[in-house]
């Protein structure tokens, strides 16, 4: 206090100018608290306490009324840049802003032709498939009838992505409402589960045609092989949408661009200001019962067929075992390495890029690979097709 009247402040005017201090404080504070009030308590950008002890610190620190005022300046400027933040973290988002990929406009247009070209070869090949299926009386089989379905869930995942991948290339960025959004994330999950559970219904098609050849007609029934694929389709529907449901509680604010090429479950996470530790810990506790379970059943079939085929006599016959299953075994182990690798790989920070080329070799590369390596391995496809062509 002497130091201040020894500047020329008087003892009143001294505490006229702290009182008005305390009051510009107490304001500022008040009006941080309202703010914070009216929103989540779980709100990571919820600083009251930190301005507290700041604000605690800065009147019990600084006897000079020229460095306190110089703090009220800083901290005013502090408080305002906040709450600004704050409003705009807490407005509530309505749609959303799909990045995409990102480049100069020569590349994102050579992208563009090339993923249309190959989102057209996805729809040609797996179209020929069910084509060649339906119309061949030689693949009126469980394996062929699996393998229908197999490229029916590739059509529906490209086409679920795809064309707004392409419509983000053109105009650097797709609008897309959060319900919008959501259904796109249900339908991408719904298809992926359905591919894993027609895998591993294939597996059990193969382990009942290597390991009981003789009776593979009774026991794979047209009933029994309708039934598997029903099931397949409605518990991958069944799963995915109690995940998506959850997703569709959380509240989006702030930011809205998902800077990633579809909306993904990690992606739209990130851009949600409400607590996500419980949709984690259901998305965890559901990915048993839609990926490492198929994944499990095709190992344990792959393992008894493999036994079984070393038990073979003959090179001839082991080699002939073999070629019935290795195109879905190489379709297992393309399809698998790709998706253990998208959910591996984090989304975010230095790791975006590599996960964003992984996303796009799961939704435009593999919908592709599927039927070519049907058709280059399996002769009675290959028959089927040259006849069809001729």
């Amino acid at each position: 206090m002497q130091e201040m009247e020894s500047r020329g402040f008087g003892s009143k005017e001294v505490f006229s100018n702290i009182a008005q201090i305390r009051l510009h404080f107490s304001f500022k504070q008040a009006m941080w608290c309202n703010l914070l009030a009216s929103t989540k308590a779980d709100c990571p950008t919820c600083l009251a306490l930190n301005i507290k002890l700041l604000m605690q610190h800065f009147l019990k620190s600084y006897l000079g009324l020229g460095d306190v005022l110089e703090k009220v300046h800083r901290l005013d400027l502090f408080l305002s840049i906040m709450i600004s933040m704050e409003i705009i973290n807490q407005t509530k988002t309505t749609g959303f802003i799909l990045l995409g990929l990102e480049g100069s406009y020569t590349q994102l247009v050579f992208l563009f032709v090339l993923f249309l070209l190959l989102y057209i070869a996805t729809l040609c090949a797996n179209f020929v498939t069910i084509a060649l299926v339906l119309g061949s009386r030689r693949l009126h089989t469980p394996m062929y009838f699996f393998l229908s379905q197999l490229s029916s869930s590739d059509i529906l995942l490209s086409t679920n992505i795809v064309p707004n991948l392409l419509c983000a290339l053109l105009k650097e960025g797709k609008d897309m409402s959060v319900p919008s959004c959501i259904s796109q994330f249900f339908a991408c999950s719904s298809f992926t589960a359905a591919e894993c559970f027609i895998l591993a219904v294939m597996s059990l098609d193969r382990y009942v045609a290597i390991c009981n050849p003789l009776r593979y007609v009774s026991i794979m029934s047209i009933k029994l092989s309708v039934h598997l694929v029903l099931w397949s389709w409605l518990l991958s529907f069944l799963l995915c949408v109690i995940v998506a449901v959850f997703v569709s509680l959380l509240e989006f604010c702030g930011l809205n661009a998902i800077d990633y090429i579809y909306c993904d479950f990690a992606p739209l996470l990130e851009v949600s200001c409400s607590d996500t530790s419980t949709v984690e810990i259901i998305a965890i506790a559901f990915t048993f019962p839609i990926i490492i379970f198929p994944f499990l059943v095709i190992i344990l079939t792959y393992t008894s067929i493999s036994f079984s085929i070393m038990k073979i006599s003959t090179n001839s016959g082991r080699q002939k075992s073999f070629s019935t299953c290795s195109s879905h075994l190489a379709v297992v182990c393309t399809f698998y390495s790709i998706l253990i690798a998208k959910y591996t790989v984090p989304s975010k920070g230095q790791s975006l890029n590599i996960s964003k080329v992984i996303s796009l070799l799961y939704i435009v590369v593999t919908p592709l690979l599927n039927p070519i390596i049907y058709s280059l391995r399996n002769n009675e496809i290959r028959k089927a097709l040259i006849k069809w062509i001729s």
